[in-house]
């Protein structure tokens, strides 16, 4: 295997080339090709059992890996549940499947179990396809490929247009995907989305396995794979934008409330909670306690567009949250299970910062020397718990053991583990 220290401005694949085998690559002039068609034309959306069966068996009939993507409708619908999916396999040709008229896409799952499945940026896809019970055991992720890989740009429009010569069209990626009937230019974006996946999927394998991250790279599409589905976050309304604002409990109490009230309107309208009241307007009502609908109304977020019936159901909220004894009240900030944030440890422990710091350098160094981004070595919050409590001995054996423990891969482990030895060595007196 090459050294993995070769980088990716090196490679034969940051200028244009390794189109799809019946189409050639970059024109004769070097430039992208737009990619208008796709190459069966726009299938049409499978919408009921027959059809949906029919699919099945053409796909497990297929051959070799199968792209998938889902489309969802983030900022129109409450949730991220997926209102198209497409799929592409050698033999079985391009699927857009409409997942509100065919919601249990189990059988398409399993067809496909043991095919790896090749996504970009899987993390994003995986939730809502696994809601319809689909779900990969082995999988290839393009994104993280190019990231693994050194490239700058790692969005599909760019990787397809830097790997293979094409581009891709990427103006509907924002639209509202739960309208009926779909309209065909958003159905050719979306088939187009799955057209190439594969292709670019062969390039970066031969890529990775030039720069020798390639074993790397399999070890972090089998994480992917085998997570388990993430927990419900803590206390989601803490991340209302504007809560650094938002200091004494009461007020704290506000927005708990007025944002569990706007969760539970959203969720029964089947809308995004931001088109039922901004993030703005709760801090906003948080910061006043206004005292009555009168002054709620006068408050930025509350506007004269809002009806009396929407009014009273927020000051309500308020009145909730003022009325709450001081026992019930929510205390400000999370309950912290780590290490405190950084900017602190300068006071709390001189010695864990410098070696935080020493930590960080590192860290940075060796992940500019791979020629990848620093989060892709290893995890920041990993450094940061390893800087805060290190392990005893801090010797190679036991820092490994302590990385392994925080979910590290053995790739990450083999790399990060001699700098970061000799981080934690540090004793805040440069020594």
């Amino acid at each position: 295997m090459t050294d993995a220290r070769e980088t990716a401005a090196d490679s034969p694949l940051r200028t244009t080339g390794g189109a799809p085998p019946d189409d050639g690559g970059s024109s004769d002039t070097g430039a992208p090709i737009p990619l208008l068609e796709p190459r069966e034309g726009i299938p049409p959306v499978i919408a009921d059992a027959d059809a949906l069966a029919e699919v099945i068996t053409a796909f497990a009939a297929g051959s070799g890996p199968v792209a998938v993507d889902a489309e969802r409708a983030s900022g129109y619908r409450y949730g991220q549940r997926a209102y198209l999916v497409q799929l592409r396999r050698e033999g079985s040709g391009t699927a857009l499947i409409d997942p509100i008229a065919c919601p249990d896409l189990s059988g398409l799952g399993e067809a496909l179990s043991g095919v790896e499945w090749v996504l970009h940026a899987a993390t994003q896809d995986l939730p809502c396809l696994r809601e319809i019970g689909m779900v990969p055991s082995r999988l290839f992720d393009t994104e993280l490929a190019g990231r693994l890989a050194g490239f700058p740009r790692v969005g599909l429009g760019a990787m397809v247009e830097n790997v293979l010569g094409f581009v891709l069209e990427k103006g509907h990626s924002a639209v509202d995907w739960s309208t009926r009937p779909l309209p065909e230019p958003w159905l050719r974006y979306a088939a187009l989305d799955v057209e190439l996946l594969v292709d670019l999927r062969d390039a970066l394998e031969k890529e990775l396995d030039r720069q020798g991250k390639l074993e790397w790279a399999l070890q972090e599409f089998d994480a992917i794979a085998s997570a388990p589905p993430a927990e419900p976050r803590k206390d989601p309304w803490r991340r209302t934008s504007g809560m650094h604002r938002v200091r004494r409990r009461r007020q704290l109490a506000v927005v708990r409330e007025l944002w569990q009230t706007r969760d539970r309107v959203a969720q029964r309208r089947d809308v995004s909670p931001g088109k039922v009241l901004s993030d703005v307007a709760i801090v906003e009502a948080a910061l006043a306690l206004p005292s009555n609908v009168h002054a709620l109304a006068a408050l930025n977020g509350f506007g004269h567009r809002m009806g009396r019936r929407q009014l009273e159901q927020w000051q309500t909220a308020v009145e909730r949250a003022k009325a709450l004894p001081e026992s019930q009240l929510p205390q400000p900030g999370q309950p912290v299970t780590g290490p405190p944030p950084p900017r602190a440890w300068a006071d709390k422990d001189p010695v864990a910062a410098a070696r935080l710091t020493a930590a960080r350098a590192a860290v940075s160094a060796l992940a500019e020397q791979l020629n990848m981004p620093q989060e892709n070595l290893v995890a920041p919050d990993t450094v940061r718990r390893l800087c805060w409590e290190p392990p005893k001995g801090a010797d190679d054996e036991s820092v490994a053991a302590a990385l392994a423990k925080y979910g590290a891969r053995p790739w990450q482990i083999e790399q990060v583990t001699p700098v970061l030895v000799k981080a934690l060595s540090t004793n805040g007196t440069g020594a």
